[in-house]
């Protein structure tokens, strides 16, 4: 745990990439092969489970300190993060140990998961007593199951590639699936991703590994990007391979030695969850892995996201299930076929193998022809009745590379998504909480709420906040702001400090880390979707909020209302 500590705070350090590299290699080149495993488990994005209640920890924490709630509840509000908070107030431990990373994870963090609660206070209190405060943060984290750390999973493989003199695709490519949280990190898994021996594709214990994903940038919307400027930045349509973008699970299927595998783009495996992919996937050769999404398919056209959202949140997939939720995969990629690595073929060339692999089999991305941009454009505008969210650039000489890699100008792009507006609305701010990290001190999470029905007039609306301020209890049927949506993105800094002055100044209650604000700033937000949830007391749920803009120039009665997010629906 010290030296992962250690690391972790090399990395927290530095913003320079080859800094964040040259740690990572130090780290791996030291560390025990089983310890390796699990701090690759870690910084690739490996979640670790909750195994101990946060409540407990703070309420440990309180007693091991002996400070009472108010004043531990006052430093995390000036700290922002209940890990560095506990780590700070804690006295100082009698030893530090060297218990490496694995034996700290497998022997005792895991086991306080089927403890009592009486026990984990007696483990976790013997533990802080051998940690500082660096690695007291640490365990509170991978407690919490809430570690996070500022390094990519493409600088972990670079790493790793770099120490052990390997190409860093064929360690991206051993990587797929190792963060699956079915999968416990070992020595074993460890000297896999870094040995010089190529391996066979075939052998036993990588048959159903997928392939690193290849994934596409947003293109810039058309008030950036005119129209006009797409020929000479993209070149001509025919250029192009241009097909719908799903709303979906992007997937990998892999059939090998008579057995399928479903990978989700998190990789993780999601066979089970999947049966008709399966049963599509029977027919294929040996040596088979499609890139494609898997979709709800009804009455002929794409069903909404949420509906397969739903599906994949039951725990077991009964006939009623099945058939309200039938599944299908649009296929548009074929990385293997028989074998063979097709993944350097040209766009192009992997296409049209792929129409002939699929044969009927499999539904294939239909491609769009057009010839011009503008065309193009008009025929986007038929997205959202089409049920999907706008277009899929990929030119016809791309390779399938591996990840996001930075692109150097919109003709250097080989995959873009050329995504239709968001959905948006004007909502006015009604609840706010701090950020985390550097935010830690910044209110940047907000919660937002829209009009049950259009004010009359200003007065009206006026009446409302006065009331809100006043804490008086709205009557029933009377106008009000109802919450709908959360978000914390879409703003700059200097945006975020603004308007954290005017939370300050204008809060009414404290929730513990929530402040309710008198409603004065009027936001727009943008979605990507938008369906209904009896959970919510709006009686709607929308995905992937953020803010586009301040909207100074809006008064409060003007805000949008409830009914503005019927309609959308």
């Amino acid at each position: 745990m010290k030296r992962f500590a250690e690391l972790f705070n090399a990395l927290d350090a530095s913003t320079a990439t080859g800094a964040k590299v040259d740690a990572l290699k130090r780290y791996f080149a030291a560390a025990a092969p089983a310890d390796a495993a699990w701090a690759v488990y870690f910084l690739a994005g490996g979640k670790p489970r909750q195994v101990v209640p946060t409540a407990v920890l703070r309420a440990l924490a309180m007693a091991r300190a002996g400070i009472s709630e108010w004043l531990f509840e006052a430093s995390y509000q000036a700290v922002g993060d209940l890990a560095e908070t506990i780590a700070h107030i804690l006295p100082p431990p009698h030893a530090v140990s060297d218990v490496g990373l694995a034996d700290w994870v497998e022997q005792r963090l895991l086991p306080l998961r089927g403890m009592s609660p009486a026990q984990q206070a007696v483990n976790i209190d013997a533990y802080w007593d051998e940690l500082d405060a660096s690695g007291r943060f640490l365990l509170v984290k991978l407690i919490g199951g809430g570690f996070r750390v500022g390094v990519s999973k493409l600088l972990v493989q670079r790493a790793l590639a770099e120490g052990a003199g390997i190409d860093a695709k064929l360690v991206a490519q051993r990587m797929m699936g190792y963060t699956d949280a079915k999968r416990a990190p070992d020595a074993q898994a460890y000297r896999r991703l870094v040995t010089q021996e190529p391996g066979a594709a075939g052998s036993a214990e990588d048959m159903g590994q997928p392939y690193p994903f290849f994934l596409a940038h947003a293109l810039p919307q058309a008030a950036e990007l005119p129209l006009t400027e797409f020929d000479v930045r993209l070149g001509a349509p025919g250029d192009w391979l241009i097909e719908w973008k799903y709303d979906g699970i992007r997937a990998q299927v892999v059939k090998r030695a008579g057995q399928v595998w479903v990978w989700s783009r998190g990789e993780e495996l999601v066979t089970e969850r999947f049966p008709e992919i399966v049963a599509l996937a029977q027919g294929l050769p040996d040596g088979t892995v499609l890139d494609g999404e898997i979709v709800v398919w009804k009455d002929g056209r794409p069903a909404a996201f949420n509906l397969l959202q739903q599906r994949i949140a039951r725990t077991t997939l009964t006939k009623r299930v099945l058939a309200d939720a039938p599944v299908t995969l649009i296929a548009y990629d074929l990385l293997e076929w028989q074998g063979a690595d097709l993944r350097d073929a040209p766009q192009a060339a992997r296409r049209a193998a792929l129409v002939a692999a699929a044969q009927g089999r499999i539904e294939v991305s239909p491609v769009e022809v057009r010839s011009t941009w503008a065309e193009l454009a008009a025929l986007r505008e038929e997205s959202r009745e089409r049920g999907v969210e706008g277009f899929m650039l990929k030119h016809v000489d791309a390779r399938y590379g591996s990840g996001r890699k930075k692109q150097q100008g919109l003709g250097a792009g080989t995959w873009w998504k050329w995504k239709i507006e968001p959905f948006s609305v004007d909502a006015v701010l009604i609840y706010a909480q701090a950020g985390h990290g550097r935010r830690a001190s910044v209110y940047t999470d907000y919660t937002f709420a829209v009009w049950s029905r259009a004010p009359a007039d200003a007065t009206e609306a006026q009446a409302v906040v006065d009331a809100i301020a006043k804490r008086t209890p709205a009557e029933a049927g009377a106008l009000q702001l109802v919450a709908f949506a959360k978000a914390y993105s879409g703003l700059t800094d200097e945006e975020f400090k603004r308007v954290d002055a005017v939370i300050r100044k204008t809060t009414l209650e404290k929730f513990g880390p929530v402040r309710s604000v008198k409603p004065t700033l009027v936001f727009e937000l943008g979605f990507e979707g938008i369906n209904r949830s009896p959970r919510h007391k709006s009686g709607i749920a929308v995905r992937f909020p953020r803010m586009l803009r301040i909207r100074d120039d809006k008064p409060l009665h003007e805000a949008d209302t409830l009914q503005v997010l019927e309609a959308l629906l």
